[in-house]
């Protein structure tokens, strides 16, 4: 409701959204943060940003679980080098996959034989399966969970804002201006749900020349920053085109690269 100040005590209002109950985690389950990573538009490096920081993350000792809530468009196995590798489950629990150093990873391409086969579900399916990956899955003891959510602020963020605890959004753009537009989208929509914003990551920004160092805009001077800050959120982040990174992605070796540039919203979380 548009006068809804999200205290429900002593609110004679019935079937409000702010009153829907959230879901538990799985019993075996004991999470202390949940974070969503999310976007205005598909492209921008979202899985890209969740996989980063959960890396950085385990490489400073925390327990790291990621949920890859893009069940139509699925990219964090890759990432992690998981192709082939399937979740296991007993009678009544599902577990995780591993990664190398130790990330809790559940994908929908981690419960099927043909990772290229296509998940052709609807809507009110999708939503359900996402909550499942929540609540049926063991994850045990986990510092930071991050949710990397489908692009939009359609069925699947809203199912999750709803549903999941979440204690903060990230939002990750890029520097041109359709895409800032798009971004404050996703920020009105946190604010509207009252998700507390941690701050955005501009990826793409700019490439660094190899002989000289010098940052090369290739998409012109960016005023995503100035778009960003104006909805009292702060740009945390600015990530490079970096081919190496590509490399590591592709081969699967994404916790074998370093990211400086994320110190500033780890600190943020930690």
């Amino acid at each position: 409701m548009a006068d809804c100040n999200h205290k429900c005590e002593g609110c004679s209002v019935e079937n409000c959204e702010s009153r829907i109950e959230k879901i538990k985690p799985n019993e075996l389950s004991n999470i202390k943060h949940c974070y969503a990573i999310m976007s205005g538009k598909g492209g921008v490096g979202k899985s890209l940003v969740t996989s980063l920081i959960a890396s950085e993350l385990s490489k400073r000792g925390k327990s790291v679980a990621i949920i890859d809530a893009d069940v139509t468009g699925p990219s964090i196995p890759q990432a992690f080098g998981l192709k082939g590798k399937f979740a296991k489950s007993d009678e009544t629990h599902i577990f995780p996959v591993l990664s190398k150093t130790g990330i809790k990873i559940m994908s929908a391409n981690l419960l099927m034989e043909d990772e290229e086969a296509p998940i052709v579900w609807r809507g009110p399916i999708v939503s359900g399966f996402v909550q499942q990956l929540y609540t049926d899955v063991a994850y045990g003891d986990v510092d930071y969970m991050f949710i990397d959510m489908p692009p939009g602020t359609s069925d699947i963020p809203l199912t999750i804002f709803q549903m999941i605890p979440i204690d903060g959004v990230i939002v990750v753009t890029s520097p041109q201006e359709l895409v800032s537009m798009v971004v404050s989208k996703s920020i009105n929509m946190a604010k509207m749900m009252y998700i507390p914003m941690i701050g955005v990551v501009e990826n793409m920004a700019y490439v660094k020349c190899p002989k000289c160092d010098e940052k090369i805009r290739i998409y012109g001077d960016s005023h995503s920053k100035e778009n960003i800050e104006k909805n009292g959120v702060k740009v945390l982040a600015e990530l490079p085109i970096d081919p190496e990174l590509a490399k590591k992605v592709d081969k699967g070796e994404i916790e074998d690269y370093q990211c400086n540039a994320l110190n500033d919203l780890i600190s943020a979380l930690e």
